[in-house]
């Protein structure tokens, strides 16, 4: 078995394996990630309080009730009242050179997808942090969570955009932006919807809130941008030594070399399940294989009795 070449599918077995073990560690760069995570749900919940009370204040939940009453009994030209999940919120506390007040405002967006830095329409920072808090489900299914980390400052390309199109179809999202959001985005969504007042969109409703209100919310926001940054962190550490892997490998004749190397690395590796799954062609190599392959390839037409037959006359010559 030591002598068996390594080729291209076996190189790849053990790439898997090696980078499936390193994802399974628990290294600082993925602790600080799983922090980040649980962090996030922690925000989250105290963020949606303080909007919820921004909200309702500027928003009276009796006066909601009346325009819903008068919905159900004059129909569509009373319909002012409806769900959303972002908001622009904004403080007034401060003065310029003038002495004018000045207004400090920025969108706030509860949902999956919603943005890490006040843009209303950062849909790729929105994507980034879906598929990093929902990594685990998305790896569960066969999904690659790790495909904006792994093409960060890349240009756009066809394996990237089938990935992404995977991801957020399965997250429930048609393209991480619009509101037609159905599974596992939409059970997000749902959770931070409050009642406004207004038939316009939320970019022309600015809701006042105190400055430490504002800087709450924003603590919250800073807590998305750190589960992205810390995924992207963890992610560029596994690029790192992948590639140095697949250098490795690449040097690597023999299964032994790559074995020694795996085990160094604290991974068992079973050769003989190695060869047993793979294509027969890897174990040509090995002597016996090699010998069993050709007999194999001549007299396939031949019943038992006859190749007995020809073995007792071959033996009687000799």
């Amino acid at each position: 078995m030591s002598k068996i070449r390594l080729n291209t599918e076996l190189r790849n077995k053990f790439f898997n394996r090696i980078k499936n073990h390193i994802e399974n560690e628990n290294t600082q760069e993925k602790e600080a990630y799983l922090q980040a995570r649980e962090n996030v749900d922690k925000e989250y919940i105290k963020a949606f309080e303080i909007a919820k009370g921004i909200v309702e204040r500027t928003y009276p939940t009796e006066d909601v009730e009346v325009l819903k009453q008068f919905k159900k009994k004059y129909g569509s030209p009373c319909d002012v009242v409806a769900k959303d999940k972002c908001f622009y919120f904004a403080h007034s506390e401060g003065v310029d050179d003038e002495g004018e007040k000045t207004e400090t405002k920025s969108h706030f967006d509860f949902g999956l997808f919603g943005n890490l830095n006040g843009d209303e329409y950062s849909r790729d920072e929105g994507k980034k942090f879906a598929y990093a808090y929902y990594r685990d489900e998305l790896k569960a299914n066969g999904l690659n969570a790790d495909i904006l980390a792994e093409h960060e400052d890349k240009q756009d390309n066809p394996y990237k955009t089938k990935h992404q199109e995977a991801n957020d179809k399965f997250l429930g999202s048609r393209n991480g932006y619009y509101d037609d959001q159905t599974g596992m985005t939409k059970s997000f969504n749902d959770q931070y919807q409050l009642d406004v007042i207004g038939t316009s969109h939320c970019r022309s409703r600015s809701i006042a809130c105190t400055k430490d209100e504002y800087d709450q919310l924003n603590q919250w926001r800073i807590a998305k941008g750190h589960l992205v940054s810390s995924h992207q962190k963890w992610i560029d550490s596994i690029q790192s030594q992948c590639d140095e892997i697949k250098t490795g490998l690449k040097a690597y004749r023999y299964m032994s070399e790559a074995i020694e190397f795996a085990t160094e690395l604290g991974i068992q590796v079973d050769e003989a399940e190695l060869i047993r799954t793979n294509s027969t062609g890897l174990t040509i190599y090995n002597p016996k294989n090699l010998a069993e392959r050709i007999k194999a390839m001549k007299n396939k037409n031949m019943t038992r009795e006859q190749k007995i037959a020809l073995r007792k006359q071959y033996e009687a010559m000799n």
